[in-house]
């Protein structure tokens, strides 16, 4: 079977769709690399993070030792001082009388997690997109391919498994094309699907840990 032909005989719709499962292929497999090297980043660094805060003596040594860290977790540590700060330095006017230390951490450190997961989850949809779709433009290419194809045949006049089988086989390979877009962007979704809520995960419970040292340490290294 000589896909070639397809290019070279087929008209502009037939090759628009193998050009568009062809494209669909190739940026499934590209953000399937940068998504995992990007899950397999901010894992290790959210590892080290955590372990160079918690056996800092001061959060003036966290500060420091997280400065230019790209972790999340880092992020996290670094707004919650810094809101930490900012309630201290103004306890004695409206904004410490509107609320809580601990309502006003919690609103920080919420609103950086949502970012954080938010972070995390792009790209998702686009492998969503991908996964329901190439299925489908791929049989559209299928059955124009064949219409076409029928079509060339009658006004030949000749009819023959000779004649049938190759346009039509030709035809049929948009539907598996369609389905090796399809099938590793499925995959690749859940796949990142559980393991963003893992990290989410693991983010949350750091998120709650750091919320309760804030409230009970904040002020013992001069946090102000």
């Amino acid at each position: 079977m000589n896909l070639m032909l397809t290019f070279q005989q087929g008209d502009a719709i037939l090759v628009s769709v193998f050009l568009i499962l062809i494209a669909m292929s190739i940026l499934t497999w590209y953000f399937i690399a940068l998504r995992g090297w990007r899950a397999w980043q901010v894992r290790r660094n959210n590892r080290a993070s955590e372990a160079t805060l918690w056996a800092a003596a001061s959060w003036s040594e966290v500060e420091t030792a997280l400065q230019g860290s790209e972790a999340p977790v880092a992020r996290l540590t670094q707004d919650g001082l810094g809101a930490l700060r900012q309630y201290r330095q103004h306890s004695a006017s409206s904004l410490g009388q509107s609320c809580s230390l601990d309502e006003y951490l919690t609103r920080a450190l919420r609103k950086r997690l949502a970012q954080e997961q938010q972070q995390l989850e792009g790209g998702m949809t686009f492998l969503a997109t991908i996964g329901s779709t190439a299925p489908f433009i791929g049989l559209f290419g299928t059955v124009w391919g064949i219409y076409h194809a029928l079509v060339n045949i009658g006004a030949q006049g000749q009819v023959s498994i000779a004649t049938v089988a190759g346009p039509i086989g030709e035809a049929l390979v948009a539907t598996a094309a369609g389905l090796a877009a399809a099938i590793p962007a499925v995959m690749a979704y859940n796949t990142f699907v559980r393991l963003n809520r893992v990290i989410n995960q693991d983010m949350d419970h750091f998120t709650h840990d750091l919320h309760a040292q804030l409230l009970t340490r904040g002020g013992e290294d001069g946090v102000r």
